[in-house]
C-alpha cells in the first residue's frame, strides 16, 4: 500500500521522498535517478544504455516499486514477435467472435529490456504503444493503462547480437542516459549489503498512480520566460548550422527539452524554468538525436552548450 503523503506536501518534498527511498536501493546514482524521474514527470519514455550489470533492470523495478506502478518485463530477444508484446486475437467457438488477449506491454511501466537484441519489425511494434499510448490490433484499437511509461535498456552496438535502434524509435524516447560503474565508496557498499533483488522485493511505494497522475500536469506548468525559449531556440538552431551536427534537432526535441527542463526545475523545488536547468537534462534529451560528424557526441554536446549565450 503506498504511503500517504502529506496533505499540503509540496512536489518537491513528496519527489525528495522518492528519490531518496530509491537512493537506498540503487547506490551513488542519484543524478541518474533523478533524469529518470523528470522523464516520468514529463510524460516521455526513457532508454538506458550501457553494458550489463550496472543497475539498469534494477532502476527500473525500483522506480515501479516506490511509484507504486504496474511492472511487467519483456525479455527482447530475436525471436520476439511483436504479437508477443501487443497481444493477440484468439477466435472463440462458443461466441464466434475473437477476443482480443493482451500482451505485456499493457501495464503502466513497462521494461524492454536488451531492446537492441530484437529484429527491427519487433522494434517498430512499440513506435504507436509509446507515441498514441494506444495499440492497435485486428483494426481495432485499445487504450493502454496511465501512466504509461517505458524504460528500455540496451547493449551498447559493439556487443555481439544487437540491431541499432533506427532514428524513428531513439525519437521516442523523450532520454538517454547511462548508469556508468558506481564509484568506489557505493561500490563497497554492494559488496557488503544485501543483495539487491531481496530489498527490491521488500520496497514498499512511496506514492501511487493518482499521485504521480496529479504531478505531472504540475511539471507540465511549470513558468518558461521569453528570453528562456529563445535560449532553448538558439540551441536548435545551432545544431542546424552547417558542420555542427549530421543532422540537426527538429521541432519535436525543442518541445522534448523544454518538457524535460520543466520537470528538472520542478525536481529542485522552483517554478520557473532557469537556464541551468536546460543544460542539466540536455545531454540526455538530445544526445541520442545527434550525430556529430567528429564522431564524439559528448564532446560535440559540451561545445554545443558552450557556444550559446546564457540569457
Amino acid at each position: 500500500m503506498a504511503l500517504a503523503p502529506e496533505k499540503h506536501a509540496k512536489p518537491a518534498h513528496i519527489l525528495d521522498t522518492v528519490i531518496n527511498r530509491i537512493g537506498h536501493i540503487v547506490l551513488g546514482k542519484e543524478h541518474q535517478v533523478r533524469l529518470a524521474l523528470a522523464c516520468l514527470l514529463a510524460r516521455g519514455h526513457l532508454l538506458i544504455e550501457d553494458l550489463p550489470g550496472v543497475g539498469k533492470t534494477t532502476l527500473a523495478h525500483v522506480l515501479a516499486k516506490v511509484l507504486g506502478l504496474q511492472f511487467k518485463r519483456i525479455q527482447f530477444t530475436a525471436d520476439l514477435l511483436p504479437a508477443d508484446i501487443l497481444g493477440v486475437s484468439i477466435y472463440q467457438a462458443e461466441g464466434k467472435n475473437f477476443v482480443f488477449h493482451p500482451g505485456p506491454l499493457f501495464a503502466q511501466l513497462v521494461l524492454a529490456d536488451e531492446i537492441n537484441r530484437a529484429t527491427p519489425k519487433t522494434q517498430s511494434a512499440l513506435l504507436e504503444a509509446m507515441e498514441e499510448r494506444q495499440v492497435t490490433a485486428e483494426g481495432v484499437t485499445h487504450k493502454l493503462p496511465k501512466p504509461f511509461f517505458v524504460i528500455a535498456t540496451q547493449n551498447p552496438h559493439h556487443l555481439i547480437g544487437t540491431f541499432p535502434l533506427p532514428e524513428s524509435q531513439l525519437d521516442r524516447f523523450l532520454m538517454r542516459i547511462e548508469m556508468g560503474y558506481p564509484d568506489r565508496a557505493a561500490e563497497r557498499a554492494l559488496l557488503k549489503g544485501r543483495d539487491r533483488r531481496e530489498l527490491v522485493e521488500s520496497l514498499q511505494p512511496v506514492i501511487g498512480p493518482d499521485t504521480l497522475a496529479s504531478l505531472q500536469p504540475v511539471a507540465a506548468c511549470v513558468h518558461v520566460a521569453e528570453p528562456l525559449l529563445d535560449y532553448i531556440q538558439n540551441l536548435l538552431d545551432a545544431t542546424r548550422r552547417a558542420g555542427a551536427f549530421a543532422e540537426g534537432l527538429s521541432p519535436r526535441a525543442g518541445l522534448s527539452l523544454l518538457a524535460a527542463a520543466r520537470s528538472w526545475a520542478m525536481l529542485a523545488g522552483r517554478d520557473m524554468v532557469l537556464p541551468e536547468d536546460v543544460q542539466a537534462v540536455a545531454p540526455s534529451v538530445i544526445g541520442h538525436r545527434l550525430r556529430s560528424p567528429a564522431g564524439d557526441r559528448a564532446v560535440s554536446i559540451t561545445r554545443l552548450l558552450e557556444s550559446v549565450p546564457i540569457p
